[in-house]
C-alpha cells in the first residue's frame, strides 16, 4: 500500500512506545524507513521492543526512559533528542485509564489519567514545537485519541475528558502553528489487538 522509503530520512518520537499500540506503530513506521525513539516509564519494556525491530527489521531505534507527567523530565528528554537532531514527528500515544464508576472516583485517581493523557501530550507538544519554531524546522504532531471522544463512554470519563482536550490542542495549534509549518492531526483507533 505505501512505498517501502515514505518514511525515509524521518525520525519519529513515539510515547508510550515500548507496548500496545505505541509498539505496533513503531515496527510500521520501521518497515517505512522512519528511524525511531520510544519514550516510556518502563525502560525493560522499551529496550525489548527496541531490540526486536533491531533485530527483525535493522531498524535505527533510539530508547528513552521518560515520564511524560513530568514537564522537566520531558524537557530534559527533548533536549537529548534534539543532541542529535531534531525530530520531525511527534506522535503523543502515551496514556492511561482503568474502568471505575465515575461517582466513585477519586481525585487522585483522575490525576493519574489526565496526568499521562492530557498533560503529557501538552508537555511533549510544547516541547517539540518550541525547538521546531525555534529551528525553523517544520513538523508533525500525531495525538491518539479514542472514539469516546466524540460519542462518549462510561466508566472511563477521566480518559474521555483527557483525549477531548487532545482533541482542542490538536484543533487549536493547526490554526495557531500551521502557519509556522508545523501540522497537527488526531486519529481515533477503535479496538484493535496487541500482544
Amino acid at each position: 500500500m505505501f512505498e517501502p522509503t515514505l518514511l525515509q530520512g524521518k525520525r519519529i518520537l513515539i510515547t508510550g512506545g515500548g507496548t500496545g499500540l505505541g509498539a505496533s506503530m513503531a515496527r510500521r513506521f520501521a518497515e517505512l524507513g522512519a528511524r525511531l525513539v520510544l519514550c516510556g516509564r518502563r525502560p525493560q519494556m522499551l529496550d525489548e521492543t527496541a531490540e526486536a525491530l533491531r533485530s527483525e527489521l535493522r531498524a535505527q531505534v533510539d530508547t528513552i526512559p521518560c515520564d511524560v507527567r513530568d514537564p522537566a523530565a520531558v524537557d530534559a528528554m527533548m533536549d537529548d533528542i534534539w543532541r542529535t537532531g531534531p525530530i520531525d514527528v511527534l506522535v503523543n500515544n502515551a496514556a492511561a485509564t482503568f474502568i471505575a464508576q465515575t461517582e466513585k472516583l477519586s481525585s487522585r485517581a483522575v490525576d493519574a489519567v489526565l496526568g499521562v493523557t492530557l498533560h503529557g501530550a501538552v508537555y511533549c507538544t510544547l516541547g517539540a514545537g518550541r525547538r521546531w519554531i525555534e529551528g525553523g524546522h517544520k513538523g508533525v504532531v500525531l495525538s491518539i485519541l479514542s472514539t469516546s471522544t466524540r460519542t462518549g463512554r462510561a466508566f472511563t470519563v477521566p480518559s474521555s475528558i483527557a483525549k477531548s482536550g487532545l482533541l482542542a490542542m490538536t484543533r487549536s495549534l493547526g490554526v495557531e502553528w500551521g502557519l509556522k509549518g508545523i501540522r497537527t492531526v488526531a486519529i481515533e483507533p477503535g479496538p484493535f489487538p496487541t500482544r
